[in-house]
């Protein structure tokens, strides 16, 4: 009854608005993120291009919390809208701090599974922002909601597979003659991992949301 009521009432659709920004920094610092693995001179810049990225989408973070207190009717739940933004914010912020680890260690270049990983960070982040704008009409956009977010855990399913293999890999060259070499880039392995569990969890919110308002 609760649910059919909110349905009659005027909402606050700037929620989506915002959203859409804060994912479209998500997949901006995806995108660098994966030109930083890929090395080369421009790594520096893409570096600099990710920390902007997360202090944009803090900013928009802190609008929507600020929002959800002042808004009369929100488009769902407002602990789901804080979990959601909160969730997404998490993401690049994982991505902030995979850049620090690069710059504290001063790398350059990148194994071949670092850069695969990547590649399944730039898919997750695209997948998230295609689902952002389709909860705004959650019971037409029922199907592929749920597909997005079973993508999203395949996709980090192949994160964890990538972040063994690649441990596996480092050990074998460095376990024995450089364990420096070992544990740095186990740490970057283990936080590119993050990152896209990071992105399951936004997932888990969508799907989330999806069966608490269909």
């Amino acid at each position: 009854m609760l649910a059919w009521f909110r349905k009659l009432l005027p909402r606050e659709d700037r929620f989506f608005d915002l959203f859409a920004k804060h994912s479209r920094t998500v997949v901006g610092a995806a995108d660098a993120l994966d030109k930083v693995l890929a090395g080369g001179d421009d790594l520096e810049r893409h570096c600099d291009r990710i920390v902007a990225f997360e202090d944009e989408a803090d900013h928009i973070t802190a609008e929507v919390l600020l929002a959800v207190r002042r808004s009369f009717i929100t488009p769902f739940d407002r602990g789901d809208i804080k979990d959601l933004i909160q969730s997404m914010d998490d993401a690049i912020d994982m991505m902030h701090k995979t850049v620090k680890t690069i710059r504290l260690y001063e790398q350059k270049s990148f194994d071949p599974g670092m850069r695969e990983m990547g590649t399944t960070v730039v898919k997750a982040a695209h997948l998230i922002a295609e689902a952002i704008p389709l909860l705004d009409r959650i019971g037409a956009n029922h199907d592929r909601l749920i597909a997005i977010a079973e993508e999203v855990t395949r996709i980090e399913g192949r994160s964890d597979e990538l972040h063994e293999q690649g441990l596996k890999d480092l050990f074998r060259r460095h376990g024995a003659s450089n364990p420096m070499a070992y544990i740095i880039g186990s740490e970057i392995y283990g936080e590119l991992e993050k990152v896209v569990d990071r992105f399951e969890d936004v997932a888990n919110e969508i799907s989330g949301i999806v069966i608490e308002n269909v």
